[in-house]
C-alpha cells in the first residue's frame, strides 16, 4: 500500500522570500497562510519550510539558536499553530527543516559549552587543544578558511563545518542526541507532518582527527572529505527513526551529500534510516569531487541520464526517490542544464515534465513553476549568501581575477534561489511593501504568477497540467519505471508502466532535431510542449508524454 507522501507533490517554499505581510522586508508565516489556495493549484500535498526557527541569520536561519521557537521576524508560534491547521484542511502537510549537524554560536547550548572544560554542557560540541600553537587540523569548511576557531573562554578550537557562527553539535554524547530528538518531538505533537534532515552525512566525527592532503593553494582540505559518510552513522540515524518517526504518519528525507546510488538501500527502504534521501549526484554533475565553483567539470546528457538511471534502478525495489533539480542551495536548472541560447520556455517545460515523470516524489522549488532565472548582481558586495563570499574569495586565492570569480558566483550562487516570489507587476513583484531583504529578479514585470497564470501556454500552468496527469494517471505514481533507448547521448526516454497503464514519456533537452528513433505507435498524446508531434522525431527540447 503506498504511503501519501509516496502519491503527492512536495514544495520547497523559502518563508524569508515567499510573501512579506508585515512590510518588514522579510516573509512570514501568514504570507505562507495568504497563499495556501496558491500551493494546492499546484497539486501540492507537503510544504517543506527552510528554517524558521530563531536565529541570528549568519546562514538565513540554518544557524538555530532555539529548535522549539519562530524567530520573531517571520511571526509567532500561534502563526505557526495556524498555518499546519489551515494547511491540514487543503490536504497539505507541513515538513520542518531539522538542522541537526550544528547550532548557532547563540544557541544557550553552545553559550554554556563554551565557558569552562567542565561544565554540564562541555562536551555538547567538538573541542580540540591546538597543534603547534594552530589549529587541530587542515581542515577547510564547506564555507571558506578554517574549519575551526579560537574560543579564548576556553582555551580551544572548536570544529564547524560551514560557518565559525555554526559550531558542529557532538553526536556522539548521548545527551545531545536525546536533546535532539526531544526537539524533533516537539514539531510531531505540534502536527508536524515530516521532516527535511539538513547536511546530516556530517553528524558522525571521525575517531581520530587527522591532517589531509591538501587540495588548493590554501593548504588545506575541504572538511567534507575528512568527516562525512563516518562509519557508524547510520547507528545514530536509526536510532533517530526509532525515537522520532516510527509510529507516526510523516515522512522523512535527509540531505546527504556524498552517498552514492550503489549505497542508497543502507539509508532508505525497509531497513533504511529514512523514508528519502537528497543525493545530489545529478546536480553536482560539475564537481567530480569538492564543490569548487571556480573549477567546474564538463558533463554530457549521458552523464545526467547515467547518475539518474543509478538512482532509479537503487530504488525500484527497496525504497523511494525524492526526485528534484532545483533547491534553496543550487542554482536556478534553466541556467543549470541548458545553454543560454536555449528557450528558455521550452527548457524548463522539458525538465519539468522529467521531474514530474520519474518515479518517486517530485520535490518542486519555490519558483521553479515560473521559470526563474540566475541572478547576476554586479557585485560580490550585492550578495547576502555566505557561501557565494566563500567562494568568491577562494576563486581569488586560487589566481582568479575579481571579474572571472565574480562570474563563478553568478554561475553558481545560492542568491539565486533566494530571490523574492515574484506575484505580480507591482513595485518588488508584490512580495513586500517595504525594502526586500534581497532584490527582486528584474524580470519580474513579466515572470510573475498574475501574468503567468492569464497564460494558457505559461510554465506555471504547464507545471499545473502535469499535476492534474500525476493525479488521473495512476502510472505516473504507482508505475514502475523502464528506460528506453539507453545508449541514445540525447534523448531522455523510459516507459511508467501500471496494470492499467503504459506511459511512454520522451524527453529532448538538446536544440538538435532528432530522427528515427525507434518507438512503438501510440494510443494518444497526453502532454505535449510543442504544436505537434512526429512519431519518431523530437524537436529540440522537445518533451511528450504518450499513452502506448
Amino acid at each position: 500500500m503506498m504511503k501519501w507522501w509516496q502519491k503527492t507533490i512536495a514544495y520547497e517554499l523559502y518563508p524569508k522570500s515567499f510573501l512579506d505581510t508585515a512590510g518588514n522586508g522579510t516573509g512570514t508565516i501568514r504570507g505562507i497562510i495568504q497563499k495556501l489556495d496558491y500551493l494546492a493549484s499546484l497539486g501540492v500535498g507537503a510544504v517543506w519550510m527552510t528554517p524558521v526557527c530563531r536565529s541570528p541569520m549568519i546562514d538565513n536561519g540554518y544557524d538555530i539558536a532555539d529548535y522549539c521557537s519562530i524567530d520573531p521576524s517571520y511571526g509567532t508560534m500561534d502563526d505557526m499553530k495556524e498555518l499546519i491547521s489551515e494547511a491540514k484542511k487543503r490536504g497539505i502537510r507541513i515538513v520542518i527543516d531539522l538542522v541537526f549537524n550544528h547550532s548557532s554560536d547563540q544557541n544557550p547550548w553552545f553559550l554554556e559549552s563554551k565557558q569552562s572544560r567542565d561544565n554540564p554542557k562541555s562536551d555538547w560540541y567538538i573541542w580540540r587543544d591546538a597543534k603547534d600553537g594552530k589549529e587541530p587540523t587542515n581542515w577547510r569548511g564547506i564555507f571558506g578558511g578554517s574549519a575551526w576557531t579560537w574560543c579564548e573562554e576556553r582555551q580551544q578550537y572548536y570544529l564547524h563545518t560551514f560557518a565559525a557562527q555554526q559550531p558542529d553539535l557532538n553526536w556522539a554524547n548521548p545527551e545531545v542526541r536525546r536533546a535532539l530528538y526531544d526537539a524533533a518531538n516537539f514539531w510531531v505533537d505540534l502536527g508536524a507532518g515530516g521532516f527535511r534532515i539538513d547536511a546530516i552525512t556530517y553528524v558522525k566525527k571521525p575517531d581520530v582527527f587527522t591532517d589531509g592532503e591538501p587540495d588548493g593553494d590554501d593548504g588545506m582540505v575541504s572538511v567534507h572529505d575528512m568527516t562525512a559518510n563516518q562509519p557508524g552513522i547510520l547507528d545514530y540515524l536509526h536510532e533517530f527513526k526509532r525515537e522520532v518517526a516510527d509510529g507516526h504518519d510523516i515522512f522523512t528525507v535527509a540531505e546527504a551529500n556524498g552517498v552514492s546510488a550503489d549505497e542508497l538501500k543502507y539509508w532508505v527502504g525497509k531497513d533504511g534510516a529514512f523514508d528519502m534521501l537528497f543525493e545530489f549526484s545529478h546536480v553536482n554533475l560539475e564537481f567530480k569531487g569538492i564543490e569548487t565553483w571556480c573549477r567546474p567539470d564538463p558533463w554530457t546528457i549521458s552523464d545526467l541520464k547515467r547518475v539518474l538511471r543509478d538512482s532509479q534502478d537503487a530504488t525500484k525495489d527497496n525504497g523511494w526517490y525524492p526526485i528534484f533539480f532545483e533547491n534553496h542551495d543550487k542554482p536556478r536548472s534553466i541556467d543549470h542544464y541548458f545553454p543560454s541560447c536555449s528557450n528558455p520556455l521550452s527548457a524548463a517545460k522539458a525538465l519539468g515534465c522529467l521531474l514530474m515523470t520519474l518515479r518517486g516524489t517530485p520535490f518542486l522549488f519555490q519558483g521553479e513553476e515560473l521559470g526563474y532565472r540566475n541572478v547576476a548582481f554586479p557585485s560580490i558586495d550585492d550578495y547576502n549568501d555566505i557561501s557565494s563570499h566563500g567562494q568568491y574569495d577562494f576563486a581569488l586565492s586560487e589566481g582568479f581575477s575579481e571579474k572571472e570569480a565574480l562570474a563563478c558566483v553568478h554561475r553558481f550562487s545560492r542568491d539565486s534561489a533566494r530571490t523574492p516570489m515574484q506575484w505580480d507587476a507591482s513595485e518588488n513583484a508584490g512580495f513586500t511593501a517595504g525594502t526586500p531583504w534581497l532584490p527582486v529578479h528584474p524580470d519580474y514585470k513579466t515572470v510573475n504568477v498574475k501574468a503567468l497564470a492569464e497564460d494558457p501556454r505559461s510554465i506555471l500552468n504547464w507545471y499545473r497540467k502535469l499535476a492534474e496527469l500525476r493525479r488521473d494517471h495512476p502510472a505516473l505514481t504507482e508505475g514502475t519505471w523502464i528506460e528506453v533507448l539507453p545508449d541514445d547521448p540525447d534523448i531522455i526516454a523510459y516507459r511508467r508502466v501500471c496494470d492499467t497503464e503504459d506511459l511512454s514519456i520522451l524527453i529532448n533537452l538538446t536544440e538538435d532535431r532528432i530522427t528515427d528513433l525507434p518507438l512503438g505507435s501510440c494510443e494518444s498524446i497526453l502532454l505535449n510542449n510543442k504544436n505537434d508531434y512526429e512519431r519518431g522525431c523530437l524537436r529540440p527540447l522537445q518533451c511528450v508524454i504518450l499513452k502506448m
